[in-house]
C-alpha cells in the first residue's frame, strides 16, 4: 500500500482524491511479486528495444512531473521511429481534458491535419538555428541514400521538439540540413535547443546550435531581419553538439532556464558590423572568464 500510495503522491500530489484512486488502481493491476522484484525492474533498460517499435507512438510528458525529465522522454522519442512527443502543462490531474485532447488528436490524425498552422510571431522573438555538422563528410561516409534517410528522421524529430516547446519551425526557410525556428520565450528556446542537441546525438548527426533574440519581419511562412543573420552566424561558431547563445539570450534566460553559461567573449561575425558577445549554454555549466576575440 505504501508503495502505490507514494506513486500516487508523486504523480498527482498530496491530498488529492486522484492519488487514492490511482493507488487502488495500481494495486488491482499488480501483485506482491511485482513490488518484490522492483530492483530487477529498475535495472532493466528498454531503450535498446525502442527502435523495434513499429506502431504509431505518442509519448506524453507532463511538465510538472520532475522525476520524468524532458531529457528522458526526448531520449525515448528519438529512438522510436516517427514517434510524436507531446508536452502537457501541469501534472496528470491538472488538465485531464487537455491530456485527452492530445490523445484524441493523435488517434485522429485527419483532425490534426485540418488544424491551420500556427501564425508566425513578429516583433521580438528568440531565433534558433540547428544545422547538421559536417554533413558533407557524413554523406561521404554513409552514402547519399542512408544520410538522407537519417536526416529526414532527424528533421521530423527536431520539428516535434520545437513544436512541443511552444516554438514554430519556419517552413519557408529551407536550410537543407537543418531547421530555423522562433520562440516567444528564452526558456522554451533553450530547452528546445538542448532537446534538439540530444536528438542529433542519438541520430548520429551532431548539430551546430545557435540562439539569438531580436526583431524579425514576418512575410508569408518566413521571417527576415538582421537578428536572423546573427543567429545563423552564432550557430556557425558552435562545435558539433554545442549550443551557443548571444548575450541577449543569456540575459533573458539566466534566471529562468536552469542552464549555466560559459563566457566565450566577443566574436566578430561575418557580415555583422560590431562584435557580438556569445556564451556556451549547457546544463550545470559554471561561469568562467571570457576568451580572447576571434574571427570566424
Amino acid at each position: 500500500v505504501m508503495a502505490t500510495e507514494t506513486i500516487g503522491f508523486l504523480v498527482f500530489g498530496s491530498g488529492r482524491e486522484e492519488s487514492r484512486l490511482h493507488g487502488a488502481y495500481i494495486r488491482s493491476c499488480v501483485g506482491p511479486e511485482i513490488i518484490a522484484n522492483l530492483d530487477v525492474l529498475s535495472a532493466f533498460d528498454a531503450l535498446e528495444l525502442a527502435p523495434l517499435i513499429k506502431a504509431p507512438t505518442l509519448i506524453v510528458k507532463h511538465n510538472n512531473l520532475q522525476y520524468v525529465t524532458m531529457q528522458m522522454v526526448t531520449d525515448l522519442a528519438v529512438r522510436i521511429p516517427n514517434a510524436q512527443l507531446a508536452v502537457v502543462e501541469g501534472g496528470w490531474a491538472d488538465d485531464l481534458e487537455g491530456f485527452a485532447r492530445r490523445i484524441t488528436d493523435f488517434i485522429n490524425p485527419d483532425v490534426v491535419q485540418a488544424t491551420p498552422l500556427p501564425e508566425l510571431p513578429s516583433g521580438t522573438v528568440i531565433i534558433l538555428f540547428a544545422d547538421i555538422a559536417d554533413s558533407t563528410a557524413i554523406t561521404e561516409r554513409l552514402g547519399d541514400a542512408a544520410f538522407r534517410a537519417k536526416a529526414r528522421d532527424l528533421d521530423a524529430a527536431l520539428r516535434t521538439v520545437i513544436r512541443e516547446h511552444a516554438g514554430t519551425a519556419i517552413e519557408g526557410k529551407l536550410l537543407g540540413d537543418g531547421v530555423l525556428a522562433v520562440f516567444t520565450g528564452a526558456r522554451q528556446a533553450i530547452e528546445a535547443a538542448l532537446a534538439c542537441r540530444s536528438a542529433g546525438s542519438h541520430a548520429g548527426l551532431p548539430l551546430h546550435l545557435g540562439l539569438h533574440a531580436g526583431d524579425v519581419i514576418r512575410e508569408d511562412n518566413n521571417v527576415y531581419g538582421g537578428a536572423v543573420n546573427i543567429a545563423s552566424r552564432i550557430s556557425g561558431l558552435s562545435a558539433p553538439g554545442e549550443l551557443m547563445v548571444s548575450d541577449t539570450v543569456r540575459s533573458l534566460a539566466r534566471t529562468s532556464a536552469g542552464v549555466g553559461f560559459e563566457d566565450r567573449g566577443e566574436q566578430s561575425l561575418k557580415g555583422i558590423g560590431e562584435p557580438v558577445r556569445v556564451w556556451g549554454g549547457d546544463e550545470g555549466v559554471s561561469m568562467i572568464e571570457p576568451c580572447v576575440r576571434t574571427r570566424y
